[in-house]
């Protein structure tokens, strides 16, 4: 009798690992780069039934010093993009962006990453995955640097995405002079004393011009106890001057993981709800 207990049991916990979001790791040839980089891709439980689908992409970026199991191992609750992606019946992918501040670099070959992420990478999940593949299911998202580089990269590409949104992010970039972070900007954009109108010209606080034609739905946030804070404030009020639709959120928290890891499903929301209503707008008409 025991022994039949213990089987069931084995069996209940087997179904139920089984079924769970399943996490791959793709390793991508850059042709723009010549290097190999790699990306997490999270699919819900639902995926594995191969009858539902096309799922909406979420592009997750990860911040300076960071890579792209980041997001997959550091967040403070486990499990967290399983658990999103189960809940929001999305596709999650999580690239690494090294130091690259998101930026093709005419500088150096091998810092052309906003290629590898807005082709390359997009190409090659729609390739491989049941993901939509126009710009009604596409969001992309970061923290920090990652917020920087999901804001610029939907402003510069605004074809390929419905929504963007950017967690504490760097979007000041001719502002920063930090010495840690100031060598991989330069390694991309050039020295700042000798550039600084392109530091301008490629940091959010000065691209509200673009983010405004691009049409893309936004969402900033940023902790009151973050030393970005100012600078999001900033664009806010240059977006609420431009009048670019957007939605701003301040809350309790520091430039630290746990509040990236509960701002997620924040953002997560959001594109929901702008997914909801392009489709009913749609439908509409």
């Amino acid at each position: 009798m025991q022994l039949i207990r213990y089987t069931l049991t084995l069996l209940f916990a087997l179904i139920f690992l089984s079924a769970q979001a399943k996490v791959d790791t793709l390793a991508i040839q850059s042709l723009s780069m010549q290097k190999t980089l790699k990306a997490g891709v999270v699919t819900p439980e639902s995926y594995q039934k191969k009858k539902n689908g096309p799922y909406p992409v979420l592009y997750l970026l990860h911040g300076y010093g960071g890579n792209f199991s980041n997001w997959l191992k550091v967040p403070p609750k486990k499990d967290l993009l399983q658990n999103m992606a189960d809940k929001y019946q999305l596709i999650i992918v999580t690239p690494d962006g090294g130091n690259s501040w998101y930026y093709d670099s005419p500088m150096v070959i091998d810092n052309q990453y906003e290629t590898f992420i807005t082709q390359e990478l997009r190409q090659e999940i729609e390739r491989r995955y049941r993901a939509v593949s126009d710009r009604s299911g596409r969001f992309i998202s970061g923290l920090s640097m990652g917020g920087h580089g999901a804001l610029y990269l939907s402003a510069r590409n605004p074809e390929l995405y419905l929504a963007a949104g950017s967690m504490s992010g760097s979007v000041n970039v001719a502002g920063i002079d930090r010495q840690n972070l100031l060598p991989s900007i330069e390694a991309a954009l050039g020295p700042k004393a000798e550039y600084e109108q392109v530091y301008r010209a490629n940091s959010i606080v000065h691209m509200v011009p673009q983010l405004k034609q691009s049409g893309v739905q936004l969402i900033i946030d940023c902790g009151v106890d973050d030393f970005l804070i100012e600078d999001n404030r900033e664009l806010h009020r240059r977006l609420v001057y431009e009048k670019v639709p957007h939605e701003y959120i301040e809350r309790p928290g520091a430039h630290s993981w746990a509040y990236w890891g509960n701002a997620l499903e924040y953002h997560l929301l959001f594109f929901q709800k702008v997914q909801m209503a392009t489709q009913q707008q749609q439908a509409f008409n």
